[in-house]
């Protein structure tokens, strides 16, 4: 469609800035120096949206962006003066974790933001003072958003007035009506409730505190969205294909608010609440969307069980046989499980999201920090290598030893953050659409979430094993060479020894279901399971919960790592997440599912990913039934997360050669995916390695 691609190009080429909303609340806040904290921020916020800009580009359907159209004298001022006052502020709330989360959009739907405004207002009655001042603040945010999206109408209502084109100009007046609706009032219909949703989304993008951009995904659409689409198309007003339009444009939003190289989307599938299996028009229309834009955003996750009607699932494969890597394949049974294992409800444990990659958060009710830190697992094992070590077994009890360490270590800087977020932030907006912040009156980063999780991510655990295999090998069953020689020769990286990496490149390695190299996985895995457990981070329900899964850090690890035991030569990355190393799986895809589920995915609700790349060029007749087995025999036997890049060796070539002719060329890295003409020439090189199957 002419719109969508229009829309689409647009979006490609959209510059990412949220300075004017830096700028106006800055300059404000810079006044009011002296003025309770919490008042302080309330007023900034609401002069900083009572004077955005509003933006509605020529086709848009869903609207709510921000662009950077300050002056030449204002861009300078921010510069100069107010930026400085930002950065301050911005250090003084301190590190950590943000929006790695989905709001409570029912409840944004089903009662507007005045319905929200009137219960703070009734919570108020029975409020100590420094409960006052965080129910004023959030009150005052959710006017500023009212007050906002009313610009957006009047905006809207102008541009009509203007509009030769008929048509146009009856979408404007359409606009104009929902934004002087939604998100203030209750959505009732379908197109409606996406406004609201998206626009809610996008105010929140707008962080003061926060510097950087902001990740929030949307939930489970295809359950909250239901009742509005299914009433709609009863009452005749609504088609399909409208509706298919409407989720596209919402697609492309997302795409607007979050640059590249992040991850933000929803979910679709699994079940609900109430133990219902959820598949419906919207679950595949929300999985279209993927095909209809082409592009980096919706992430989308297809929650799997096992009596998902097979229309859905085939539809997944589908998209990824195109070459789109999107959906990635979530086993419901396994999360539910893990999210119940640390303490969430069974009528809880169905509602999570994806919250960026594959980090598992509560949905409406999380403040979780994902991948914090993440723990390089192949430099631990090279930094245990520089003592000698009379046995295998002394090796490995000399790393892991090390590994507690830096979990200690990592867990007590997180927490030390946590402290500090809590004693110098805050977040009035983002606290009213998480459980339980306003009942209990405290704001989202003072602890009011109902979950407050710690995610570190292990990252290179494949590598680590491989190269744990070839030490216990080479070194200590064959006496071939001492680790302090093994050691010169990855100093020089495998120089002047090519028949030591030779022999190194020949033994078994993780991925390829030889038991003896899968059980020092499986025996890593426990042991740091078992050693987060020993640790409870601040606030109400928390939690230290492993993860290995990598984003970009593979990359960014292995670029500043030497050559490891595993045969991986110095600044190539590390594996890309807790599947197999790249171009190590010689025995085919079912034999690296056999490896990598030969441990418990359950408790590593951090994030679990598991990479498969199968060739396009070879997808035949039967190819989607053989991936959809493979999916089911991955998930059959525990797997946590399944993501399947399908494309050739030789595109990805042609790519690198000629850039601008492959823009929107979107691959699977390590939990997200992106642009792969957009990449370090590593990452690029990282991707094209990984084994290609045929199927």
């Amino acid at each position: 469609m002419k719109r969508l691609e229009a829309l689409r190009c647009a979006a490609m080429k959209h510059t990412h800035s949220n300075d004017e909303f830096y700028y106006r609340f800055y300059k404000r806040y810079h006044e009011n120096e002296g003025m309770e904290e919490y008042a302080r921020y309330a007023d900034a916020f609401a002069t900083a949206f009572g004077e955005l800009t509003p933006v509605i580009a020529p086709d848009e359907l869903i609207v709510g962006t921000i662009e950077n159209t300050l002056s030449d004298a204002e861009k300078a001022e921010w510069a100069d003066v107010y930026r400085p006052v930002a950065q301050e502020r911005a250090r003084r709330a301190g590190p950590g974790q943000d929006s790695h989360m989905a709001i409570d959009y029912p409840l944004l739907l089903s009662k507007g933001i005045l319905g929200i405004v009137s219960r703070i207002d009734v919570l108020c009655e029975q409020a100590n003072t420094e409960q006052r001042a965080f129910y004023f603040a959030a009150k005052e945010c959710l006017l500023s958003v009212i007050a906002l999206s009313e610009r957006y109408a009047a905006w809207a209502d102008s541009m009509a007035q203007e509009e030769q084109d008929p048509t146009r100009r009856a979408e404007l007046l359409e606009i104009a009506r929902i934004c002087k609706k939604v998100p203030a009032k209750p959505a009732d219909s379908f197109y409606e409730a996406v406004q609201s949703v998206h626009f809610i989304s996008f105010c929140l993008s707008l962080n003061p505190l926060r510097l950087c951009s902001q990740q929030f995904q949307l939930g489970h659409p295809d359950r909250y969205l239901l009742p509005y689409y299914e009433n709609d198309v009863r009452r005749g007003v609504l088609s399909r294909e409208r509706a298919q339009l409407l989720l596209d444009c919402l697609g492309i939003q997302i795409n607007v608010r979050v640059p590249s190289g992040l991850s933000s989307g929803y979910m679709v599938g699994g079940r609900d609440r109430d133990g219902r299996l959820v598949a419906n028009d919207l679950t595949e229309m929300l999985m279209q969307v993927v095909d209809d834009i082409r592009m980096v955003y919706p992430a989308v996750g297809l929650c799997y069980t096992s009596e998902m009607p097979d229309v859905i699932l085939t539809q997944a494969c589908e998209l990824l046989a195109k070459g789109r890597s999107h959906p990635a394949i979530f086993n419901d049974d396994v999360i539910s499980k893990g999210l119940e294992r640390y303490g969430v409800p069974a009528d809880e444990a169905h509602d999570y999201i994806h919250s960026t990659c594959v980090e598992i958060t509560p949905v409406a009710s999380s403040n979780v920090w994902v991948a914090s830190p993440y723990t390089n697992m192949a430099q631990l094992l090279l930094n245990t290598m520089q003592e000698e070590h009379s046995d295998f077994d002394a090796l490995m009890e000399a790393l892991l030893a090390r590994l507690d360490g830096i979990i200690e270590r990592n867990f007590k800087a997180q927490n030390d953050f946590r402290r500090t977020r809590t004693e110098n932030s805050l977040n009035p907006l983002l606290s009213c659409f998480v459980d339980d912040c306003l009942a209990r009156g405290v704001d989202i980063e003072k602890g009011g979430a109902r979950y407050n999780w710690i995610m570190p991510s292990f990252v290179g655990m494949a590598n680590l094993v491989d190269s744990l295999y070839a030490l216990r090998t080479l070194v200590y069953e064959r006496r071939e060479l001492t680790v302090s020689e093994l050691c010169a020769c990855l100093a020089n990286d495998f120089v002047g020894h090519e028949a030591l990496l030779a022999r190194v490149n020949a033994l078994p390695k993780y991925g390829n279901n030889v038991d003896e190299v899968d059980e020092l996985f499986t025996g890593l895995i426990d042991h740091i399971v078992k050693e987060c457990q020993k640790y409870t981070p601040m606030h109400a329900n928390g939690r230290l919960i492993p993860s290995v899964f990598c984003w970009v850090m593979h990359e960014r690890f292995g670029r500043e790592t030497g050559a490891t035991p595993d045969g991986r030569r110095a600044g190539f990355p590390l594996g890309d997440g807790s599947g197999p190393c790249q171009g190590r799986e010689k025995n085919g895809p079912t034999a690296s599912i056999l490896s990598s589920t030969k441990w418990e995915h359950y408790e590593l609700i951090g994030g679990v990913a598991v990479n498969m790349k199968f060739s396009r060029s070879s997808m035949g007749a039967n190819s989607i039934d053989v991936m959809k087995a493979l999916i089911r025999a991955y998930m059959t036997r525990g797997g946590f997360e399944m993501q399947i890049n399908v494309v050739d060796r030789t595109l990805l070539e042609r790519a690198q050669k000629d850039p601008d002719a492959y823009g929107d060329l979107v691959v699977r890295i390590g939990g997200y995916s992106d642009y792969f003409t957009r990449l370090s020439p590593q990452m690029q090189a990282e991707v094209i390695q990984r084994t290609e199957h045929r199927i």
